[in-house]
């Protein structure tokens, strides 16, 4: 994706706004990648033009990730690749510091960036990124894909891995369409 500008298309709302029940929510995101020094302000603050969803948004997000099927190290494998998939900067630089804090090495992160996927992740991991790609490029799984790695997932994965895609379609269009800012805390990270 091309830029004309790289500045924002709408300032974001300053996060110190946001409300208690908002600020609650997103202390349950598991590790410390997403929080304080990492914090998507820039996103967050672009979200809060909308505070009637937005909290239940946000809810919805972060139990979904803390409940679902998958280890964090395999959120972030299947987060990174929607940000290289959808050309998301600000997706792929921001889960860098998480997935690197949940055990994903740096070697796989940038084989993240490869088509056809690299194949140094185990089954289970192959599984979850084919499938993603699946999902964004052709928005659905074909029978030959499904037939291949159905038992890698259980049913329940199953729904878990169209939810992460889903969430992630919604934060890399949001920061693409908005060219939502990158904070320069995040420079020390390669870009895509």
């Amino acid at each position: 994706m091309e830029n004309k500008s790289h500045r924002s298309r709408i300032a974001p709302i300053s996060i110190d706004s946001m409300s208690q029940e908002m600020l609650e929510i997103l202390k349950k995101i598991p590790g410390d990648g997403l929080k304080g020094k990492f914090s998507p302000v820039n996103v967050l603050g672009t979200l809060m033009y909308n505070t009637d969803t937005l909290p239940q948004f946000l809810d919805y997000w972060v139990n979904a990730k803390l409940k679902m099927g998958f280890s964090i190290r395999e959120q972030e494998l299947i987060i990174l690749r929607m940000g290289f998939l959808y050309n998301c900067n600000y997706v792929w630089k921001h889960h860098i510091p998480v997935a690197l804090e949940f055990g994903v090495a740096m070697h796989e992160i940038e084989a993240l960036k490869k088509v056809p996927l690299s194949p140094i992740f185990n089954p289970r991991e192959e599984a979850l990124l084919v499938l993603t790609d699946s999902l964004v490029n052709e928005r659905n799984i074909s029978d030959d894909l499904w037939d291949k790695y159905q038992d890698k997932l259980s049913d329940s994965e199953k729904i878990d891995l169209i939810t992460i895609v889903s969430q992630y379609v919604v934060f890399a269009l949001v920061n693409n369409v908005m060219r939502v800012e990158i904070e320069s805390n995040l420079d020390e990270f390669p870009s895509l």
